[in-house]
């Protein structure tokens, strides 16, 4: 398989005077289809780079298939297969968090649902156990608790998705672009008031009906040949029933025949407009096509609808058009945000100028052999994780009856002309759209009755009725397995496979530290510079990554178009971005382009430009991602805390967006970034960081001559303020207001030791257990038992200084006091009456020791590994060795760790929810002394 993407590699990206090259052989993902006698599908990949084997299951069933008043019953039924099954009670997380798995989840879509994970592939029959557990013992598992529970927990997961920005845009478009009687007419998540129908008898019928095994699809991919996979297969899942045949729905694709309208009011900064074309199923000529036109159109910074609305005529911040392909019907939709003051009718006018020019002549050779660059760059990629290949071969599989479907794909767009693209362009971006205006809501706002008012696109004529698929003559085995002993136990697990480090200089210093991770012809590189938004330090606050991003716009040779679209006809991926404490510039090249992606590279970091040009137009864009950050709550939550928690004069005292504040972008200058560039962003102030598919030797003449003669300038660095800050004398809260917010965030802080100090893995553990597992306390109280959030939790951000703890939770508005105080219980209980435990401290071990081989399957996990190796001064082997230090942790050891920092007299609180709501509960909680503050942090008038 190697050999075979290597050489692909190598011709894939040739350019000829800017055209690809031909490149007739497809990337592949080999693998093995049978079906076993009870009708499951299973698909293996062998895949044995890593000891894992990522298992995805697949049942064909989702919201597409919903009856009439029962919308969301899909997504909450995947829930409910969370809650444990007849052989294995409670939550279904707990065996594979103690067995390491990684990448696990559910979800539930249109037209299907699906599991999965990556687990030890010691683990696989534990993993196989549990899967075919639930599929065929589940009903005496789920009862009236279960069901309400999960019903909460779904209504709570609706509400956070509508508090963020444009949380309510999908719902209003799919009911306007879809007829009342298509299954896309209503979105996944569903109606409060259908799920608060959902009987227990409806759950049950539900699972008898679509989760049987011959709608199911089950892809096993990785350390596994598909001799094992059938007999494990067999094993675990042979005596479950085949269930009734499923009725397929089918594709029903029902343009809008005229051009539609209307308007909806949110918690916006900014005006959005959104609109949406109907056009043909995934698996169809004419959606490869499509998806083509949509990168040309709005791909990027050199598409032309950005181009145009904000490089040429400055109307909008950003614009993109996509596509959305879905087995019954996909939309192109169209997204611009309008710039402040700019009246919408403008950009819309614009836009239908560029969309017309584009109906008329198609693309151009060169944007159309780019957008194929991105699509091949972009599926090699891609190719890294298994768990990825699997979710491929179950999406063809599931859709197309082919596991291999993507071929098709990749071939039709290969053989795509700028002929086949505008007439597909023209059979279905001419038609009618429909177009939703998001504004800035005003006094008055009733999100409830705007929602309440929306008719949406009546029923039409002519649904195809569903398909039942062909008769199977299906049996079922006598059952080996022994269900009775309980989830079969893992006593053996893999070790870890991790890159020595090698380390070399160039002729200049720099230097570089090498991790070889030979899968897939990609290099990544990456330039880390001790700067970070702990510069901002005696700055206009948002200078480091206000000059970061300015980097990757123009150079002294090329403009910010010439450098995206080489960048485009390279593969290549440029970025540069800053964290707490460090800034980084990085490269992730095809390799058979390093050489002129290392160029291009080197260009950006050594000579930026900073031109007027760039500077307004990233200005404008900046300001108001502020503005739109004052709206989200957990932005508001992140801008507002830091300061409070480290004050003002500490490094760390900002806003932890990096974004700074409006005044402060507003000023900045041409000369504050160079200076800024001068300080920190310089070779002796830089380390290379290299991981992916070359040596040392390889590597190294190459770096040397992009960067070996980059000479530093004068004048020291300067030092950050990264002092020692006292713990507060007292409790705090802040409230922001947020009126008709559907929930409140509640975001508390303490301050911990640094990430480099001795006890950090020690207070990470304990911390785990605490808030930072999906089975730890926090998130069982407030999540599974209360049901009040759809999620709650502890983190610990990394920093070198002083790092914050922070206790996180959004939740339903009416429950926002009650969970404050769940919050403060659970910090008392744990560090007086009821201590972590030793089972809940060898939870957390098993887990992070048994997840090391999986966690560092792909060249973005092995590079992010290798950056804390440096930032944090960890000796090279730390990875190797981090299973003994974690092992090495006990008790008493994560208790010292979590008593000297969860202070509950020193919590720092800022909740963020109408206020006309959760005030008066707040105040009479007596937390702490309450403060009204504004989104930038500032005093206000405290409300009545």
């Amino acid at each position: 398989m190697k050999k075979r993407l290597a050489l692909l590699a190598a011709g894939l990206l040739a350019m000829a005077g800017g055209a690809l090259a031909d490149t007739a052989e497809v990337p592949g993902i080999a693998f093995t289809r049978f079906q076993l006698p009870n009708g499951l599908t299973v698909i293996v990949h062998e895949d044995h780079k890593a000891p894992v084997v990522a298992v995805s299951i697949w049942y064909h069933i989702g919201s597409a298939d919903e009856p009439a008043h029962k919308t969301g019953f899909a997504h909450l039924f995947e829930h409910l297969m969370f809650s444990g099954s007849e052989n294995h009670k409670g939550t279904y997380f707990q065996p594979f968090e103690v067995a390491g798995a990684t990448d696990m989840n559910g979800t539930t879509w249109f037209d299907r649902t699906n599991y999965f994970e990556t687990v030890p592939t010691t683990a696989l029959d534990m993993a196989l156990w549990m899967e075919s557990d639930r599929m065929g013992h589940l009903l005496g598992a789920i009862g009236q608790k279960e069901l309400d529970t999960q019903r909460g927990v779904v209504q709570n997961e609706k509400r956070q998705d509508e508090n963020e920005p444009y949380g309510r845009v999908d719902e209003n478009v799919l009911a306007n672009v879809y007829p009342a009687n298509h299954p896309y007419h209503h979105d996944t998540i569903g109606s409060m008031a259908d799920l608060d129908a959902a009987s227990l008898a409806d759950v049950k019928q539900w699972f008898h009906d679509n989760y049987g095994a011959a709608n199911t699809t089950l892809v096993l991919a990785g350390d596994i040949t598909p001799e094992q996979a059938r007999a494990k297969a067999e094993t675990y899942f042979g005596d479950i029933p085949a269930g009734p045949p499923v009725p397929r729905q089918q594709p029903w694709v029902l343009p809008l025949t005229t051009d539609t309208r209307s308007v909806q009011h949110d918690q916006v900064a900014q005006t959005r407009i959104v609109r949406t074309w109907v056009v043909p199923q995934l698996g169809t000529d004419d959606a490869v096509q499509l998806d083509l036109a949509t990168t040309v159109l709005g791909g990027g910074k050199t598409s032309r609808l950005y181009q145009r609305l904000v490089y040429q005529d400055k109307l909008a911040d950003d614009v993109s058009v996509g596509l959305s392909p879905f087995a019954l019907s996909s939309r192109v939709q169209l997204t611009v945000d309008v710039k402040q003051g700019v009246d919408p009718a403008r950009v819309e006018a614009a836009v239908a100028q560029v969309w017309n020019d584009f109906l008329a002549n198609g693309p151009a050779d060169d944007e159309l052999a780019r957008a194929k660059v991105a699509n091949r760059a972009g599926f090699i990629r891609g190719l890294e994780k298994v768990s990825g290949k699997a979710a491929i071969l179950a999406e063809g599989q599931v859709y197309r009856n082919d596991p291999g479907a993507y071929r098709k794909d990749l071939d039709r767009s290969e053989r795509a002309t700028a002929a086949s693209v505008l007439a597909a362009s023209k059979k279905w971006l001419g038609k009618g759209s429909y177009t939703l205006t998001v504004m800035p809501a005003g006094p008055g706002f009733d999100p409830a009755a705007e929602d309440k008012a929306v008719v949406g696109r009546p029923a039409a004529d002519g649904r195809p009725a569903p398909v039942l698929p062909p008769a199977g003559h299906y049996t079922v085995a006598t059952s080996t397995v022994d269900r009775a002993l309980g989830v079969p136990k893992v006593t053996s697990f893999p070790s870890l496979s991790f890159p020595g480090l090698q380390r070399g200089k160039l002729r200049n210093g720099i230097e570089v530290v090498l991790a070889e991770r030979h899968t897939i012809p990609v290099t990544q590189v990456q330039i880390l510079f001790d700067a970070g938004y702990a510069a901002d330090q005696g700055r206009k606050l948002g200078t480091a990554s206000f000059t970061s991003t300015l980097l990757n716009e123009s150079t002294a040779d090329l403009d910010s178009v010439d450098i995206a679209r080489r960048k485009e006809r390279l593969g290549a991926m440029i970025g540069s971005s800053c964290s707490l404490d460090t800034c980084a510039v990085a490269l992730n090249a095809l390799n058979s382009e390093l050489g002129p992606s290392l160029d291009l590279f080197a260009d950006v970091v050594r000579h930026p430009a900073f031109k007027a040009a760039d500077i307004e137009r990233v200005r404008g864009q900046w300001i108001a991602g502020i503005a739109q950050e004052k709206t989200d709550p957990t932005s508001i939550a992140l801008r507002t805390l830091p300061p409070l928690l480290y004050g003002k004069a500490h490094a760390y005292g900002i806003p932890f967006t990096g974004s700074g504040t409006e005044k402060a972008i507003a000023s900045l200058n041409a000369g504050d970034l160079k200076a800024f560039q001068h300080d920190y962003l310089r070779p002796d102030n830089a380390r290379i960081l290299v991981a992916g598919d070359t040596t040392l030797a390889q590597i190294l003449p190459r770096l040397d001559a992009a960067f070996g003669d980059w000479t530093s300038p004068p004048g020291t660095i300067p030092a950050k303020n990264i002092g020692t800050v006292a713990a507060q004398a007292k409790p705090r809260v802040f409230l922001v207001n947020r009126t008709d917010a559907p929930q409140s965030l509640i975001l508390a802080g303490l301050l911990a030791p640094s990430t480099k100090a001795k006890n950090a893995i020690d207070l990470g553990i304990a911390n785990a257990a605490f808030g930072g597992t999906f089975t730890s306390r926090l998130n069982m109280n407030l999540r599974e038992q209360k049901r009040w959030a759809y999620g709650a939790g502890s983190m610990l951000s990394d920093a070198k200084g002083q790092r914050p703890m922070l206790f996180y939770a959004p939740v339903q508005t009416d429950k926002t006091a009650p969970s404050a105080e769940e919050i403060l219980k659970e910090i008392r209980a744990v560090i007086g009456p009821k201590p972590l435990t030793d089972a809940e401290i060898a939870k957390v071990q098993a887990q992070r020791v048994r997840a090391l081989p999986g966690s560092f399957e792909t060249t973005a996990s092995v590079l992010s590994a290798l950056s804390g190796i440096v930032i944090y001064d960890r000796p090279d082997d730390y990875v190797q060795t981090l299973k003994a230090r974690i092992d090495g942790v006990n008790r008493g050891s994560a208790e010292a760790a979590l008593s000297a920092v969860m202070h509950p007299g020193s919590l720092t609180w800022v909740i963020v929810g109408d206020l006309r709501k959760i005030e008066a509960p707040v105040r009479a909680l007596n937390l702490g002394e309450v403060q009204v503050i504004d989104g930038d942090g500032d005093p206000v008038k405290a409300s009545r």
